[in-house]
């Protein structure tokens, strides 16, 4: 909240109706905690297990997965943004929180939950009633749907989290995750690439230490 107000209050500076801004210099709250939880690969299961291939839910969860995109560009997407490269199918994003603009390689699994969708629709999800969903009852009606797999934990921008964590355990470099994520700063996906990287470590540690117990 402090950081959002200070932009408007920024500006009321620059038209005169007021002196200072009373945001500015407040220590902000010290988080614990990594935010949002991140979906586990179990848990991906759980959901696809009550959601299975076909179902609106099954496409909504990999389009989220497989694009690394927030709902509010995922509700958008429809058959007019795929692209036809000689590397393959890619979907055009221009994401609506930055304007990144992006080209994500659709993934086999993708491809394959996109086939089931009609070319007519103008979008990839629809509602109940025919009708795109917005970000805000999608993000409503994809909690009901963690809630009901037995996901309480779990949400729509988790799934974001898990993209990067993927892009991050493959070895991919925070630039190579910015590219698919859209993120704007390499600090803020530098966290999965560090975590990717501890694990790969203590990996090789424990590896090493085995190796010399077996020696002995």
């Amino acid at each position: 909240m402090r950081k959002t107000l200070c932009h408007p209050l920024e500006h009321a500076i620059t038209l005169g109706m007021i002196a200072r801004n009373p945001a500015a210099g407040i220590k902000g709250f010290k988080i614990k905690g990594d935010g949002v939880h991140t979906w586990r690969e179990a848990e991906v299961t759980r959901f696809e297990e009550r959601n299975p291939p076909g179902t609106l839910a099954y496409l909504a969860l990999h389009l989220l997965l497989d694009t690394g995109q927030r709902r509010s560009d995922v509700v958008r997407m429809g058959w007019q943004h795929v692209r036809k490269t000689p590397d393959g199918d890619k979907i055009a994003v221009r994401q609506e929180k930055t304007d990144a603009p992006l080209l994500i390689p659709i993934v086999p699994q993708l491809a394959r939950a996109l086939g089931r969708v009609p070319r007519t629709n103008l979008t990839f999800l629809l509602t109940s009633k025919g009708t795109p969903f917005t970000a805000n009852n999608f993000g409503k009606w994809f909690r009901k749907l963690c809630n009901e797999a037995g996901l309480p934990q779990c949400s729509a921008h988790g799934l974001r989290k898990l993209t990067a964590t993927r892009l991050a355990d493959a070895g991919c470099s925070e630039r190579e995750i910015m590219a698919v994520t859209g993120h704007r700063s390499v600090a803020e996906v530098s966290r999965y690439v560090k975590a990717a990287e501890k694990s790969r470590l203590a990996e090789r540690a424990m590896e090493k230490l085995s190796k010399r117990r077996e020696v002995r």
